[in-house]
Formats: structure tokens, sequence, C-alpha cells
């Protein structure tokens, strides 16, 4: 018996480490201080968005499939609501196969910022997004201010005040 249960564990100790090993690497990797990358991606009308320039954006790479991405985005339609006015754009980009079902859940909930469609994860891979959501803070000058991983409360006290500091500091040049 002892016999069987070490070729078991043998076997599941090499599918595991083959796992691990056929695992894509992130094909880069956006940190706190890089420049955030530009992008071209269709938004839900089909028409191409960029990066927006010169704004503090919160830029959130999420997927309807996603229990953690679902679970913050009321708090991050609540930010929105709150600082949309005082010059914070959140850009969504879902990196979901299927159109269709991404257009259904932005409109069953009413998701208000920008959602924009990765469906090939190229813009994802780019900035090092292999676990969702990842979200990059970045500020008027387009640096990478914060990157967080999992899902976060929008509305939590220190986040707003991070946001906001960001919000008070002046444009670049």
């Amino acid at each position: 018996m002892l016999k069987r249960w070490l070729i078991m564990g043998g076997i599941l100790a090499a599918v595991v480490a083959g796992a691990l090993v056929l695992l894509p690497e992130p094909g880069g990797k956006v940190v706190e201080g890089d420049v955030a990358p530009d992008f071209t991606l269709p938004d839900l009308s089909g028409v191409q968005q960029h990066l927006p320039k010169g704004k503090v954006v919160l830029l959130n790479f999420w997927a309807t499939w996603c229990p953690p991405c679902r679970k913050e985005m009321p708090s991050m339609a609540e930010l929105h609501k709150q600082l949309k006015d005082k010059g914070l754009v959140i850009v969504a980009a879902s990196v979901d196969k299927d159109r269709n079902q991404l257009v259904g859940f932005v409109r069953e909930y009413s998701i208000p910022f920008e959602v924009v469609h990765d469906a090939d994860g190229s813009v994802a891979r780019r900035y090092g997004v292999f676990r969702y959501p990842e979200t990059f803070l970045i500020d008027r000058s387009g640096k990478v201010r914060f990157h967080l991983v999992g899902a976060v409360d929008w509305t939590d006290k220190t986040v707003l005040k991070a946001i906001n500091t960001l919000l008070l500091e002046k444009s670049p040049g």
C-alpha cells in the first residue's frame, strides 16, 4: 500500500512540476515607477481606444468568469461615481474571449466606466498580468504609481486617500 502511495505521489509531483514549467511567462512586467505602456483596444462599440494621457487612470485587467473581479465591480462603480468629476478615469480591460458574454455582463451590471476588450490577452501580457484582477493606478505623467493584485474595495478610506492624493498632484509640464 505504501508503495502505491509513493508512486502516486511521485506521479502527482511530476505532473505539477511539468505544469509549472509549461506555464507561459508573462510577456512583460510593468512595475511601480515604470511608464505605463500605451495600447489600442476596442471598446464595446468597436471604437479603438488608447490609454488616456494626462489623466489619473485606474487600469483594471479582469474577466467576467473571475469571481474576485465580479466582487470588486460594485465598489469600482462607486469609485467612478465619487471621483469621475475630480478627474479619475477608469478603464476596465476585459480578457474575456466571448464578446457577447462581456457585453451582456456590462449591460446587466450597468458598468458606468470605459470597458475595452483585450480578447487575446496581448495587452495584459505586455503589462505582465497573469492573475485577475490586477490593477495599475497611473498618474498624470503616465507613471504607474500602484500595482495591485486581487480584488480591492475601491471605497476603502486608505484607497480613496491614495487616489485623491494623485488627483491633487499638478499636471506634468
